[in-house]
């Protein structure tokens, strides 16, 4: 069953997990457990991320197979496509496989470029834009496909008006759906949704949603993403011992909890939870909310 088929056929809220592929035989360990843990979650759909230049490429494919193989397709596996620099016909190859162990759904982003590989050179003909990917994906393939949102803009955006077209031309390029980035103040996801709706665009808009690990994490994914640390959150970070993590995974659930609430009461699509790999948080959020 495809994203298609679950937005169609069942009420919204959806709740979903996105996982990356381990880095070791260590943190692959821990994964094995939280994806235990997060089966036992009933999610709609989990999805898996792609590393920046097709970094993760094996490590990516070898994890949605294994999702793949646990779930049965339910619930479904959606598979990330960064394209970032790549041959658009490496990316092809990348998709045909995933379809060929019965992915249906594509979750389609340019991406970032690979930092860490100083020898990366991008392909001439790589896709300039997610929209771009999205395109080639319709022309060349039967599958269900999402884009990224941001509600505070993207990074390298002139404007959040510029943001919004890119999220337009997104969606005229097939996009069944949208999951934003994560933010702290839920105000940025409404002000987001009601511009898209206000444009035309009407296909789900998930909001990302971002557990807080650790004091550390929380910087330095905010420093990655282009997403504030809200006062409120800042100022709750600063009573903790910053070394403490289970201290500020425990305030961070009493945090999100709230605010998870105020989405779902303001009829949010649904909650895409960045789960880090790990269960502990998401579990105590959803048990409050659900």
């Amino acid at each position: 069953m495809s994203l298609r088929t679950l937005f169609n056929t069942k009420k919204p809220p959806f709740f979903s997990f996105e996982l990356f592929p381990a880095r070791d035989e260590k943190s692959a360990r821990r994964q094995d457990k939280a994806i235990d843990s997060l089966l036992t979650l009933k999610p709609d759909f989990m999805s898996v991320t792609f590393g920046a230049g097709g970094s993760t490429r094996e490590g990516s494919y070898d994890l949605v197979k294994r999702l793949m193989g646990l779930t049965a397709g339910n619930p479904e596996i959606v598979a990330y496509v960064a394209a970032y620099g790549l041959n658009p016909a490496v990316v092809r190859d990348v998709i045909q496989a995933y379809i060929d162990i019965g992915v249906q759904t594509i979750f389609c982003i340019r991406g970032d470029r690979p930092h860490a590989d100083e020898f990366f050179h991008p392909h001439p003909a790589a896709f300039p834009y997610a929209a771009d990917l999205l395109l080639d994906v319709h022309a060349h393939f039967d599958l269900c496909t999402g884009a990224a949102g941001y509600p505070e803009g993207h990074k390298e955006a002139v404007s959040l008006e510029e943001d919004l077209a890119a999220v337009r031309r997104k969606v005229a390029a097939g996009a069944e759906f949208i999951i934003s980035q994560y933010c702290y103040d839920n105000q940025w996801f409404f002000n987001f949704v009601k511009s898209c709706r206000q444009i035309g665009i009407t296909v789900p808009i998930l909001a990302g949603i971002m557990p807080i690990y650790s004091e550390s994490m929380t910087e330095n994914l905010a420093r990655t993403c282009g997403a504030s640390i809200t006062p409120d959150l800042r100022d709750g970070l600063a009573g903790l011992d910053a070394d403490n993590n289970d201290a500020v995974s425990a305030f961070g659930i009493e945090f999100l909890i709230p605010k998870c609430r105020e989405l779902l009461e303001n009829g949010v699509d649904g909650l895409h939870f960045y789960t880090m790999n790990k269960s502990k948080s998401v579990a105590a959020i959803l048990d409050a909310i659900r």
